[in-house]
């Protein structure tokens, strides 16, 4: 089967060799993206902006895959301090609220950055015509 991948740039997709989405027939899977940007964490200390900007890169990297947000049936978002829930789901309310898919918040340990407070992976089915 076919596999279209989508590219970041991110020097870690090289290193540890992945991609930042992949789709496989009407399937997206978008791996654990966090709030880097040119090898900097944008939103250092704000759980809500570091929210938005990851989930503008997984737009970008479903609509490269012929997809949207309105495809996503499940998100994961992995936290380093679960008492920024409100500013994490606030933003994911944003992109989500009508879509509904389901999700998760796990409280973590930490992120290969100190700064990074979340890291979000999201599936994607994508709805034939």
């Amino acid at each position: 089967m076919n596999r279209q991948k989508v590219f970041t740039g991110s020097p870690w997709e090289a290193l540890v060799g992945y991609c930042r989405a992949i789709r496989i027939g009407n399937r997206i899977e978008v791996a654990g993206t966090t709030a880097m940007k040119d090898g900097k964490v944008v939103g250092v200390g704000n759980a809500y902006e570091q929210t938005r900007f990851i989930l503008v890169t997984i737009e970008g990297a479903l609509k490269e895959l012929g997809s949207s947000m309105s495809d996503v049936v499940r998100t994961r978002m992995f936290v380093t301090d679960i008492s920024q829930w409100e500013e994490i789901g606030k933003a994911h309310g944003e992109f989500f609220k009508d879509i509904q898919p389901v999700a998760s918040m796990i409280e973590i340990k930490g992120l290969i950055d100190p700064d990074l407070l979340v890291e979000i992976e999201v599936e994607a089915i994508v709805q034939t015509k």
